[in-house]
């Protein structure tokens, strides 16, 4: 299966493209998939282990080849094309994905926009500060206090509700950046993304709390009949992968233990 990769698209010129995209065949959107044999995935392409560029420049991850199992299991090729995380739920909105897959956490706000697949992983939601602070201990502890999250995320709104003041950034090392160099208190991210981060790169960072209960990771569709039998489809490919254990095994080799259950 050919995997086509699109780097460094500029967004604003990508959304004109997807409204050209849509048509008034009759047919649903799966059909139209397959008709241009190619599925056109969004995700980061920068947020390691879900989606990275390894040392020879290839686009490798947990998400990634999930999304190109889903491909397979369709039947058609896969374009991924790396696209900044504030970006990517309104790229699909607009037609420039037909999915995202990319760590989507499933909220009753999106779930007012989307239609979200069975989950295919679940991770806990981490406060992580300087190893050197002594005064936050608790997600309560960031009230008057600055937290730095990716744009848009969940994380943003966890700290937001806590009453931190959110700086925005784009990728998880600027969050860190910002918490070493005390530009902010603390940052919330997930806690696979933290344990990868540090194994690789190392900081004077600690986590002090999680969040109670697990983030359900799912596939975001556009809500409506459109995207039914889509949506059938990828389902039916999770639920194979869970059952022949191949998503398990995936989960493994990028996080180390199986979070697909």
């Amino acid at each position: 299966m050919k995997v086509l990769l699109k780097l460094g698209m500029v967004l604003s010129l990508a959304l004109g493209l997807g409204a050209c995209s849509q048509n008034n065949s009759g047919e649903d959107h799966l059909a139209r998939i397959k008709k241009d044999n190619v599925l056109k995935v969004g995700l980061e392409g920068d947020w390691q282990p879900f989606g990275y560029e390894d040392a020879d420049g290839n686009l490798v991850g947990y998400d990634v080849e999930v999304a190109q199992a889903i491909a397979k299991h369709l039947g058609v090729e896969i374009e991924i094309i790396p696209t900044a995380w504030d970006g990517l739920l309104q790229g699909l909105e607009s037609g420039v994905f037909d999915i995202v897959v990319n760590g989507v956490d499933v909220t009753e706000e999106r779930q007012k926009t989307f239609d979200f697949s069975t989950p295919y992983a679940y991770d806990h939601a981490v406060l992580i500060v300087r190893e050197d602070n002594t005064e936050i201990k608790t997600f309560e502890d960031l009230n008057g206090k600055t937290t730095a999250n990716s744009t848009g995320s969940t994380y943003m709104e966890i700290g937001a509700s806590y009453g931190a003041e959110v700086k925005p950034v784009d990728t998880l090392a600027e969050t860190l950046n910002l918490v070493e160099i005390g530009q902010a208190d603390a940052t919330i991210n997930a806690n696979t993304s933290y344990i990868d981060y540090m194994k690789n790169e190392g900081g004077p960072f600690k986590v002090v709390t999680q969040t109670e209960e697990a983030t359900a990771y799912a596939i975001p569709l556009k809500k409506g009949a459109d995207n039914a039998t889509l949506l059938n489809e990828i389902n039916a490919c999770i639920e194979a992968m869970q059952k022949d254990g191949s998503l398990a095994e995936l989960s493994n080799k990028y996080f180390g233990e199986d979070l697909t259950k």
